[in-house]
């Protein structure tokens, strides 16, 4: 593995999977790997799960981390090409992305989309930038179109939570006050496209995900319809993908213990942070069916397989 920016990058599924629960079951038998070994981590915006498992993940495996606020620690970073760069922004990512290169074996960048022109967002510059240029394996910690690494967290926690070989896993859409990325709803889907999961996507009209992370997905419309039976209910809200940043105003698709009456005792996974009786309810949250406090322990050991190999390889 080169660099990790989807699941395209890996190459056996599920023996990552059986990769991450080994080192889950003993995160310090690898510390030698990372000896003499620095992690570059780069966040142009807020990070809470993302910016502490990868941390941890790295000291598991013995390696020295750098951690950058990009918008408040260094100069303003220009990511075009062929611009005059009399403005604001003091430094062009050629440059940057080289020179972090010359002090980091490993870089993640984490950026987010501005949510404004949807070619923009998906032709995801920062991150192609930074494996353009940078000359080191470069691993997303989110980008403007996915979240590779919470994804491959998920599914280490659904292959720990099923109580079926195949398990029926339903992404469902929910209502949120903010305008909100796609990338953590691409990428499960992504990600569940490839696993041996009967995987569907429930979602309102007009709020359907672009296709090129969907194709095999079953879609849905109702959110009673599509959780009958489901073992795992994955909740979160994005933006519209058709009328590009649109929020929506579906307050009745709040996921609370009635809607999961008719679920297989559904465990019910988010990503986090969440806001509590805007996406889901209390009574959900604190109950036994939610997994979202496991599915965020995972995040160190889905970081740390990626980082060993890597390691393994430079």
């Amino acid at each position: 593995m080169r660099h990790f920016t989807s699941v395209n990058d890996v190459k056996d599924l599920d023996g990552f999977v059986q990769k991450a629960l080994a080192l889950k079951k003993s995160p310090f038998a690898h510390k030698h790997l990372g000896e003499n070994r620095t992690l570059g981590l780069l966040f142009f915006n807020s990070s809470l799960r993302t910016r502490m498992s990868t941390q941890k993940a790295a000291a598991n495996l013995g390696m020295n981390t750098m951690v950058m606020n990009v918008t408040q620690d260094s100069w303003q970073i220009e990511i075009e090409d062929g611009v005059v760069m009399d403005g604001g922004k003091a430094e062009h990512i050629r440059e940057a992305a080289a020179v972090l290169g010359q002090y980091c074996d490993i870089l993640g960048v984490r950026s987010f989309p501005a949510l404004r022109d949807r070619k923009t967002d998906y032709g995801e510059k920062i991150i192609k930038a930074f494996i353009q240029h940078s000359g080191v394996p470069i691993i997303s910690l989110e980008s403007a179109t996915l979240h590779p690494l919470q994804s491959f967290a998920d599914l280490v926690t659904i292959s720990e939570f099923k109580k079926s070989p195949k398990p029926k896993v339903v992404l469902s859409w929910a209502p949120h006050i903010n305008a909100l990325p796609q990338a953590v709803s691409n990428s499960f889907s992504q990600w569940m496209t490839h696993a041996d999961v009967d995987f569907s996507i429930v979602q309102p009209k007009g709020f359907e995900l672009s296709d090129q992370f969907t194709k095999g997905a079953k879609i849905y419309y109702d959110q009673e319809e599509a959780f009958e039976g489901a073992d795992f209910v994955y909740v979160k809200n994005w933006s519209s993908y058709k009328n590009y940043g649109e929020v929506g105003n579906y307050p009745k698709w709040m996921i609370d213990q009635s809607k999961l009456a008719n679920t297989n005792q559904a465990r019910v996974m988010h990503c986090l942070p969440v806001r509590r009786n805007v996406v889901i309810a209390d009574e959900v949250l604190d109950s036994k069916s939610a997994i979202v406090i496991h599915q965020a322990a995972n995040r160190v050991f889905s970081a740390q397989a990626v980082l060993k190999e890597m390691l393994e390889n430079l």
